[in-house]
């Protein structure tokens, strides 16, 4: 089995291939003049089956381009079975048409990544577990929340607690605190569809002088999460540590979480961040957790 990537995230493509024993094949990927993504694949000897790591991160419409122009050259080149691992899937946030006249994006996405006519897809904490029923190809969603657990179970102590920042997150942070043995702290908050205005209403119990953890699948603007951190320290919180599967790395957003509340955020490598992006985080703040296992295990099956 050949271990290919795309340009979005090449760092976790080495560790999956290291990991497996395998090297990387060769491709070259570039831009025409006027912008336009040219693929070649380089590799002289093509194994029937391989596997194509690709996250579909910004800038997500040109990852998305060079994925499907990839998988076609595989194709080309003799591979018979390709198997995607797409550990952030772009556009999944848009699983809904929440006012009329959009579109229903996460599901286009999924026709589009049909097209490359590929025999599995596997990926990673989904906004909502729905959009697996967008896809015809089969897709196996992992979970980054064992590493996340593993990693915060060295950290807990009496005085722990989980908060779920929102609604949406409920149901994951409950899971979660129950792995860690810990209770949880609901917070009811309220955002404003057009300008995305996030205001906390109230909290389920008090956090005075507890330790918090919040988890979530992502973090995207930001506000959800550093207005929770802003009012969980107003409200007697004696430190706040973030657990996150994707850390999107958008612009502006890493100085924000840099200056805020929270002591220290957990991450995973499903989205690469470039050096200059994870300066924006001092490095004893931001904690970086590989998922290469989780996806070693599941290609092994």
């Amino acid at each position: 089995m050949q271990i290919f990537s795309g340009s979005s995230n090449s760092g976790l493509a080495k560790q999956v291939a290291e990991l497996m024993g395998s090297k990387m094949g060769e491709v070259e990927i570039s831009q025409f003049a006027n912008g336009e993504i040219r693929v070649w694949v380089k590799e002289k000897k093509l194994a029937k089956q391989v596997v194509v790591v690709q996250s579909l991160s910004s800038p997500t419409n040109e990852h998305v381009i060079e994925f499907c122009l990839l998988c076609d050259a595989l194709h080309r080149e003799g591979a018979r079975e390709i198997t995607a691992v797409i550990p952030w899937m772009g556009y999944s946030k848009q699983d809904k048409v929440f006012r009329p006249g959009e579109p229903l994006s996460a599901k286009v996405m999924a026709q589009v990544l049909q097209t490359a006519k590929l025999e599995k897809i596997i990926t990673f904490d989904l906004h909502n577990r729905a959009t697996l029923g967008f896809f015809e190809v089969p897709i196996v969603e992992l979970s980054a929340k064992p590493l996340l657990i593993d990693y915060f179970r060295k950290k807990v102590g009496e005085q722990t607690v989980v908060v779920a920042p929102d609604a949406g997150s409920a149901k994951a942070s409950t899971s979660f605190a129950q792995s860690l043995g810990l209770s949880v702290v609901y917070v009811d908050k309220r955002r404003d569809l057009e300008s995305g205005k996030v205001t906390i209403m109230g909290m389920s119990q008090s956090v005075a002088g507890r330790e918090v953890i919040l988890v979530d699948d992502n973090v995207f603007t930001g506000a959800t999460l550093l207005s929770t951190a802003k009012e969980l320290k107003k409200a007697g919180a004696k430190s706040i540590r973030v657990g996150l599967t994707h850390h999107l790395y958008v612009p502006g957003v890493q100085e924000k979480l840099e200056q805020s509340e929270i002591n220290e955020i957990v991450v995973t490598d499903t989205i690469q961040g470039n050096r200059k992006q994870e300066l924006g985080i001092r490095k004893e703040k931001l904690k970086v957790l590989s998922v290469a296992p989780l996806i070693v295990d599941e290609l092994a099956k």
